[in-house]
């Protein structure tokens, strides 16, 4: 089969051939007249050169067969091979023309392209192909192993009707760009899997649980195409039955996020065990971001939870508002009393407070769970108020619900973390191993006594064993003594019960923190709080919110 007799169907070409044809037949001084070549002549335009050779001029076969990339001329329904060039046959072997493509050419099967040339030859158009790879094994003898990209071009006979007749393959090797393209890939999945490793590992492995509350929390980074942030929460038992708990977001991407998150994460739990009100920790956190990376900005809520009051004192940092939803299903939103982000500094941060009634669930969230492109991210607020509101179950379920909800799947542009605390409606006899007792102690000489005995009277009725009933007895004796000789009134006696532990609190109004020393033998004073410290499982103090202290010491009941 002659080869001259074909044509790849080229932008222009038609239109070339045609303008060829209509001069054929036409001497030079008819082919000169009309309006084109006076107004060629009119503005000064040579006439091209009659010596210029055209494509027919030109042996294609030979030029395709120096061509490095590899051509291939396939015709028929069949795809029966017309022609193949050298570099297709150093490539893959010499091909027997007239053969079936399907039969002698195996390359073209593992590359896809024969329902691909099926298109081409039926419609017309090129079709074209990006770094299919050829791997080695039986069926290609190792020959021709890469990656090409292929270009499927329609192709005529010159002697035909015009209609498709063959296809011709034209495929450049791109196996060096397709290896650097993965090795690319893969260094940055290696970078992800790091960040992500080191993301997880500076979470909590397992969320403390506190006597009074429930806790769920899930991380989800974002998907392949997204770099890992540095989204990042956590749970912290303070004593006396309360409870931080903290959800932030660190503005950035990949490792360094992660680690700037760690190191924040780490000073958040250390600034907790001070027991310092929600807008101090954040006023402390504000000046330490600054110091770790100036051009990192960070959110963060931080809030505290007393079983005695009912409610979540909280400041926030730029971060999205605290949703809680009763046990009737109303969701109410946290107002947003606080300052900018982490990091951007003078600014001084307030604390706000929101109920938590028995019943009720908190949810606590990045942007990630909430924000999508080309939406407001009030938006996404609401959508997560309306999926709460009829979110029921455990904190893992209204957890799960939620991320389902707002449409967070493995491929989601941005991480996620999500933190769910409940605050459980206890009844029957659960309820009957959580107690309350308070008593206002007025100064003078009768307050211990009157302390000591009102202690003893409640230990008893909470049916404490003998020895318990003793110890906590003696952590009231030494606790009231030290605030009627080191405080101010108004003081105030309180005893909590959990199913775990015994709790003994006493507030007054002076805002000296104790502090255990050793006392000398001839001392005949600071000797309490290393009693307390000697007889309780853990002990502490804190300022008040109104001025002045609480110290209180814990004791662990027997499983």
């Amino acid at each position: 089969m002659n080869f001259t007799r074909w044509s790849a169907r080229l932008p222009g070409t038609q239109r070339r051939a045609a303008a060829r044809g209509a001069d054929q037949g036409l001497s030079p001084a008819q082919r000169s007249e009309g309006s084109v070549p006076a107004a060629r002549g009119e503005y000064g335009q040579p006439e091209p050169p009659s010596d210029v050779p055209t494509l027919e001029d030109f042996s294609v076969p030979e030029i395709l067969g120096r061509v490095p990339a590899l051509v291939a001329l396939v015709h028929g329904p069949e795809h029966r091979v017309a022609y193949v060039n050298d570099a297709y046959a150093a490539a893959f072997g010499p091909r027997r023309a007239g053969a079936a493509a399907a039969d002698v050419c195996p390359e073209l099967i593992e590359l896809g392209l024969l329902p691909l040339m099926d298109q081409v030859l039926r419609s017309g158009k090129p079709r074209t192909v990006k770094s299919r790879r050829i791997r080695s094994g039986e069926a290609t003898d190792r020959r021709g192993e890469g990656s090409y990209t292929v270009t499927c071009l329609p192709a005529e006979r010159v002697d035909g009707d015009g209609e498709t007749a063959g296809v011709l393959v034209f495929a450049a090797d791109v196996t060096d760009h397709a290896d650097a393209a993965e090795r690319l890939r893969a260094s940055e999945r290696r970078h992800r899997e790091t960040a992500v490793t080191l993301q997880r590992s500076l979470l909590p492995q397992e969320l403390e649980q506190p006597d009074d509350l429930r806790f769920a929390a899930t991380y989800q980074p974002g998907g392949t195409d997204a770099a890992v942030g540095g989204d990042w929460y956590d749970v912290i038992t303070l004593g006396a039955g309360r409870t931080a708990l903290v959800i932030g977001d660190v503005m950035g991407r990949g490792v360094r996020a992660a680690a700037v998150m760690g190191q924040l994460r780490t000073a958040v739990r250390a600034y907790a065990r001070l027991d310092l009100p929600p807008h101090e920790v954040l006023q402390l956190l504000d000046g330490l971001a600054a110091e770790i990376d100036a051009s990192q900005i960070a959110t963060c809520v931080y809030a505290v939870h007393d079983p005695n009051e009912g409610r979540l004192v909280y400041a926030s940092a730029g971060h999205l508002p605290i949703l809680v939803r009763d046990a009737d299903g109303t969701v109410h939103k946290a107002a947003e009393p606080t300052g900018p982000p982490l990091g951007t500094g003078g600014w001084l941060h307030t604390s706000g407070a929101i109920d938590l009634p028995p019943g009720s669930t908190a949810v606590l969230y990045t942007d990630g769970l909430v924000e999508r492109r080309g939406e407001d991210i009030d938006e996404g607020v609401a959508a997560l108020e309306r999926a709460l509101a009829g979110a029921t179950g455990s904190p893992q379920i209204v957890c799960d619900r939620l991320i389902r909800s707002l449409g967070v799947t493995a491929e989601h542009d941005d991480d996620v973390a999500v933190l769910v605390l409940q605050h459980p409606t206890r009844q029957g006899a659960d309820a009957e191993l959580f107690h309350n007792a308070a008593l206002d102690l007025l100064g003078g000489i009768e307050a211990a006594p009157r302390a000591r005995a009102f202690a003893s009277g409640v230990l008893a009725s909470w049916r404490f064993s003998p020895e318990l009933h003793d110890l906590g007895v003696l952590a009231v004796s030494e606790l009231v003594a030290n605030s009627l000789q080191h405080g101010t009134p108004p003081m105030r006696l309180r005893l909590r019960r959990t199913d775990r532990r015994l709790i003994v609190e006493v507030t007054d109004g002076d805002d000296h923190l104790p502090r255990r020393r050793r006392a000398e033998t001839e001392d005949e004073a600071g000797r309490g709080i290393s009693i307390i410290a000697t007889i309780a499982s853990s002990w502490g103090s804190r300022r008040t919110p109104g001025g002045g202290k609480a110290v209180w010491c814990e004791f662990a009941l027997p499983r």
